[in-house]
């Protein structure tokens, strides 16, 4: 019989700073490994918030109130993830870095964990969203 994990959905604001990756991507872990998500999901996701908020804190904005906003909930095993930014003039996708590259391959590390995911404009900032963990149960807009 299968595990059933309840949706509960978390939501941090985080300074839009280098410093809040490693208290987040904690916070995030903790949080799943107490909701009995699979340890290789967990691990998952810990990459991915990783390099979702460290490409926020870098190449954009931050929201009105000086922060970044990090949303996750488990949804029938699936983890939703969203890091929500004030944008930038760029919009986020996978790149295809030289072989001797240092930077650049953040968003093809997402993508290659990801059942799914994108980004969305808005007014009001940038959000990148993830699911991860099964199927998706995401609507999009």
């Amino acid at each position: 019989m299968a595990t059933r994990i309840p949706t509960r959905t978390r939501t941090l604001r985080v300074p839009h700073a280098f410093a809040s990756v490693p208290r987040t991507r904690r916070t995030v872990v903790e949080d799943l490994r107490g909701r009995d998500v699979p340890s290789a999901v967990v691990d998952e996701v810990e990459i991915v918030v990783t390099e979702l908020l460290g490409n926020a804190v870098q190449h954009a904005a931050a929201l009105p109130d000086g922060t970044v906003r990090v949303h996750w909930q488990v949804k029938g095993g699936v983890v939703e993830l969203d890091v929500t930014d004030g944008g930038g003039s760029t919009t986020p996708r996978a790149q295809q870095p030289t072989v001797y590259a240092t930077r650049g391959r953040g968003l093809r590390i997402v993508r290659s964990l990801a059942h799914e995911w994108g980004v969305l404009d808005e007014d009001r900032g940038r959000t990148v969203w993830v699911c991860l963990g099964g199927p998706s149960r995401r609507r999009r807009p």
